[in-house]
């Protein structure tokens, strides 16, 4: 049995997850690199806006907001 795919969207809150994947190329592949997602990086979702889009991530002791959009590109286990 295969196991579905986990993005970063579907972390709950406050539950630590970790960076399997990123499914993206190109600059936005790299703009993520740069913030510290990488492959076996921890991050726990802590803050969510009031429009449900940003959310912000704890990562590498640093807390970065980022788009439902681009959340999807980041494929985690938890």
């Amino acid at each position: 049995m295969k196991c579905q795919e986990k993005t970063l969207n579907d972390l709950p809150l406050h539950t630590k997850g970790y960076i399997k994947k990123l499914n993206c190329t190109g600059n936005i592949k790299r703009r993520l690199l740069d913030l510290g997602f990488v492959e076996g990086a921890c991050i726990t979702p802590v803050l969510i806006s009031p429009s449900k889009d940003p959310r912000a991530f704890s990562i590498r002791n640093t807390l970065i907001a980022i788009r439902k959009e681009d959340a999807n590109h980041i494929q985690i286990h938890f």
